[in-house]
């Protein structure tokens, strides 16, 4: 029986994914709307691991299903489909990084232009010490929280391998082609972030609320 058929006297909720796939690529919006229902929480909340921003992991949401509708013809059903939509999250989220870093130097250059003049015309620009950030101002919170600030310290490439392996339990070998590396690079990021997050909460592991003491 045709899937088409299956769509109009079956809910869409009960077909196999494959089905779903089949229909939504030949333009069904129910088909697509099925698609969109049944991953939508798992692309919010992966997003939201990697961002650590609910507005960010909103639009991240959105972009993903636009780039799904229009590349789904793109999917060879080669790799799981969960697999193929981790990748075009991994991908927005970096897009989503290099626009942001493009507008903090755009916004640091105009800044450098007009500084600001103190009360005695002076110009004068305070500038942030590098190691003021919220990690160092969350001390004696729960461990959760320095975790989470310790992650959004990782540079992109090290925390999307660690959210897809530590925190998702996705395997090496699917968090290397979600992330489009090969296996041993995997490893070797996934080695690095761990170090790193190691280091970030040995402090706060070290004192009385930590429990080593």
């Amino acid at each position: 029986m045709p899937a088409s058929h299956l769509l109009k006297t079956s809910s869409p909720r009960t077909l196999p994914e494959e089905l779903i796939i089949a229909e939504a690529r030949r333009g069904d919006r129910k088909a697509f709307a099925e698609l969109v229902r049944r991953y939508e929480e798992t692309v919010y909340r992966f997003s939201y691991k990697l961002c650590r921003d609910r507005e960010k992991a909103e639009e991240t949401l959105q972009d993903t299903f636009i780039n799904v509708f229009r590349k789904l013809n793109s999917f060879d059903g080669k790799s799981k489909f969960s697999t193929w939509l981790y990748t075009i999250v991994v991908n927005n989220c970096r897009m989503r990084h290099r626009r942001r870093k493009i507008r903090e130097i755009e916004e640091s250059l105009e800044s450098l232009d007009n500084p600001p003049a103190s009360v005695d015309g002076h110009f004068s620009k305070e500038i942030a010490r590098w190691e003021e950030t919220p990690a160092d101002l969350m001390l004696g919170k729960e461990l959760k929280e320095q975790l989470d600030a310790a992650i959004q310290k990782l540079p992109d490439e090290y925390r999307v391998v660690f959210v897809l392996r530590d925190i998702d339990g996705r395997s090496t070998e699917e968090t290397a082609a979600i992330v489009g590396i090969s296996q041993e690079a995997a490893k070797s990021r996934l080695r690095r972030a761990r170090a790193y997050l190691r280091e970030q909460l040995d402090p706060y592991m070290s004192t009385p609320q930590g429990g080593r003491r």
